[in-house]
This record gives structure tokens, C-alpha cells and sequence, in this order.
């Protein structure tokens, strides 16, 4: 049975807003050795599937810096301090990146997006009833376009690499997850 390291110690690197860097010292309970691992503390994040009336999947094209490309996507964004849970993260986000409200929100399920060395989770959120109240409004760091696509297209645009983002994927995993429990 594996069993949980003790920790010796830990160590805040850097704080680089969107996450914090630490380095944790912690001795193997197999071995006894000391061991150091750097862990990105990182709030939880959220995504939104916004599903309008007439099955269109309201998507964002967006550049992202790590990868250095334009990425399709679903909103979602960082649980800030302002959400008391990642509901309200997920309306917030929705409305701020789409200008789109949903008459239901559903929580689909969550993963770890990396825990080797990620801290935090991604919640994903179907919005059902998805329709464009106001323009967007953007933060300054986002350049976003949005796009309606019709929901059977999703698994084509996965498979064939349109979109690549994993927590998107994993996304659109738990809603297939959703779909088949509610048949």
C-alpha cells in the first residue's frame, strides 16, 4: 500500500499571480530518504459547456501564450476571491468571456489537471439554455472570439485536432458522462 510522505518542509518560491511556486522537502515512508519536489499552487479553475437552445456549443478562439497559438475552447476561467463557489465562477466566467446567461447551470464533475506537480482542480459546468444578453467584457490579458458550433461536431473537432486543450476535452468527457446517465 502506498502511503502519504511526510512533509519536512516547504518553501514559497515566487508568486506569479495566476499561481505561486513552492518547493516541498519530504522524506519517503518506503526508503526513509529526503526528497525535494516544486509544487505550482494554483487556484481551482472552472469550465463551462453553455449549450444554447437549438444544440450549438458556444465556443472561444483564443491565443494562448504557452503553446503560442490560437486555441478553440469553452469559457472558464480562475475561482477568484469575489466567487463563493464554482458556480458563481462558472456564471461569471460565462457572462464576462461570452456575454451569454444559461437558465440551468449543472455541475458535470472535476479533476486534478496535473497532480505531479498542480495543486488546485477544474470544475466543468453545463449551461443549458445559453443565450447572449450583453457584449463580452474582456479583462485586460484576454482577446477573445466566439463562436457557436453545433454540439454533434464537437467529437469530430476533437479527433481530429481542433481542439487540443486537455481540460476541454475532459470537459466534454464528463458531459458524454452526463448524456449517458440522464438517457
Amino acid at each position: 500500500m502506498v502511503k502519504d510522505w511526510e512533509k519536512l518542509n516547504s518553501e514559497i518560491l515566487g508568486d506569479y499571480r495566476i499561481f505561486r511556486s513552492r518547493k516541498d522537502t519530504r522524506r519517503s515512508p518506503r526508503t526513509g530518504h529526503v526528497h525535494q519536489f516544486y509544487v505550482l499552487e494554483a487556484a481551482d479553475w472552472v469550465n463551462v459547456i453553455p449549450l444554447t437552445p437549438d444544440d450549438k456549443v458556444v465556443m472561444v478562439h483564443q491565443f494562448r501564450h504557452g503553446r503560442e497559438t490560437v486555441c478553440l475552447e469553452i469559457p472558464g476561467g480562475i475561482v477568484d476571491g469575489a466567487d463563493d463557489t464554482p458556480g458563481e465562477a462558472a456564471r461569471r466566467e460565462l457572462l464576462e468571456e461570452t456575454g451569454y446567461i444559461a437558465d440551468h447551470i449543472i455541475y458535470l464533475g472535476s479533476v486534478d489537471p496535473n497532480p505531479a506537480f498542480l495543486n488546485n482542480q477544474l470544475h466543468t459546468f453545463l449551461a443549458l439554455g445559453a443565450r447572449q444578453v450583453q457584449k463580452p467584457e474582456f479583462d485586460g490579458a484576454e482577446d477573445i472570439a466566439i463562436e457557436e458550433i453545433p454540439l454533434s461536431d464537437i467529437p469530430s473537432l476533437i479527433r481530429n485536432g481542433r481542439i487540443t486543450h486537455a481540460l476541454v476535452i475532459a470537459a466534454f468527457y464528463h458531459y458524454e458522462n452526463f448524456v449517458s446517465a440522464n438517457q
